[in-house]
């Protein structure tokens, strides 16, 4: 094999690596949303025993609209993990296109940059609803701190004074 036929072939190896890279980058964010998703499973199944054992109107629909929160934030979940799904179908095609360009004679122009295009909007897109996912649980965990802070000064305010 000549020189300039092993060099070829290490670029058209080299090229087919890179999306290995993107692949790693999703591979992580799809093992933090799969993570997240668990969480608010968690979260969602303590919130319906707690509904199922409450009494208190008040307390019920606190805890009915925490359970919304965590539907909302499972489809989003959901969502961005089909983008991340979506990213690593892209980066594969991607590697793979570049090797059938290289034994088409290099034919196929820019399809492996165009899939390589796609897999990167798929990650930004799937990166900005996890972002979105964050936040509501933020605002979820701060709701539950506000509304604890609330019911204990509450409890507080209503003891007996200390002799």
């Amino acid at each position: 094999m000549s020189q300039n036929a092993t060099l070829a072939h290490y670029a058209i190896l080299t090229a087919m690596l890179a999306p290995a890279f993107f692949l790693t980058a999703t591979a992580s964010l799809l093992l933090s949303a799969n993570n997240r998703l668990a969480r608010v499973i968690d979260r969602a199944r303590v919130l319906l025993k707690e509904l199922a054992d409450s009494d208190d109107a008040e307390e019920r629909d606190l805890i009915e609209r925490h359970i919304l929160r965590q539907k909302k934030r499972s489809r989003i979940i959901l969502r961005g993990s089909q983008l991340l799904y979506t990213a690593i179908s892209f980066f594969v095609g991607t590697s793979l296109t570049v090797a059938g360009d290289a034994v088409l004679g290099y034919r196929l122009g820019l399809v492996p940059t165009v899939l390589a295009a796609f897999g990167v909007l798929s990650m930004f897109a799937a990166s900005l609803l996890l972002a979105r996912e964050s936040s509501l649980a933020v605002e979820a965990v701060n709701e539950e701190m506000d509304h604890g802070h609330a019911s204990a000064m509450k409890r507080w305010a209503n003891r007996p004074p200390l002799p």
